[in-house]
């Protein structure tokens, strides 16, 4: 579903950041990357998903570049391909969490019955998340594990058919990591969508079907 051919990256204060970087990523695949601070993890998940450019090497996804995509065109892939799941949760603070997680739904023109779907959908995700009773609630009013639970439904709402997290536990205590380290597993199972993780967790990475380090630059795995 998604190759990536040659990457390399680099940046004026730290050089060479990835180094003729490959990897295939299967529909369904659930793998995860590993490494210390610095080592490149939210560079590769930023290339990924066209929120960053290479500097050479080339990026498919289902047989096409996407490399050659314009600004419009990359936040359309974003969109309807990828789901983002960050340390950070991100909800905007005005909005309830309804409205949070069905922000990424306002980025594209759709009808009135394709919202209402969209609804039934967002509330059924709330429900097998176990958050629906927090529908009404703002950013504040919650736990950081329930808001991340959020994230990863909003992350979910336009059914993608890949899922970035990267370092999803890293702000939360171990309980409620493992509640959401489950849950990412739990969606790709369910759902069948590519999962890619980055993190920091050994015990995280070890439920994951592929493992691989990135170490000066490249992959071993």
């Amino acid at each position: 579903m998604l190759e990536l051919n040659n990457i390399s990256k680099s940046f004026h204060q730290r050089g060479l950041v990835l180094d003729n970087l490959s990897l295939l990523v299967n529909e369904g695949d659930a793998l995860a990357i590993t490494g210390p601070s610095g080592s490149g993890k939210t560079t590769l998940m930023n290339i990924i998903g066209l929120l960053d450019r290479p500097d050479s090497g080339d990026i498919l996804f289902n047989g096409n570049s996407i490399l050659t995509f314009s600004p419009d065109e990359s936040a359309y892939y974003r969109n309807r391909n990828i789901g983002f799941v960050f340390q950070d949760h991100l909800l905007l603070p005005h909005l309830t969490v309804r409205e949070n997680i069905l922000l990424p739904v306002f980025a594209t023109k759709i009808t009135h019955n394709e919202f209402k779907e969209k609804e039934e959908r967002a509330f059924s995700l709330m429900k097998l998340i176990g958050i629906q009773d927090l529908a009404k609630k703002y950013p504040f009013q919650i736990s950081g594990g329930e808001a991340q639970r959020v994230t990863l439904v909003r992350a979910l709402i336009n059914q993608p058919s890949m899922l970035l997290a990267d370092e999803p536990t890293g702000s939360l205590d171990s309980g409620n990591a493992e509640i959401l380290g489950n849950l990412l597993l739990d969606a790709n199972s369910e759902f069948g969508i590519s999962l890619i993780l980055a993190t920091h967790s050994e015990g995280l990475a070890m439920k994951m079907k592929r493992r691989y380090k990135l170490d000066n630059g490249k992959l071993i795995g």
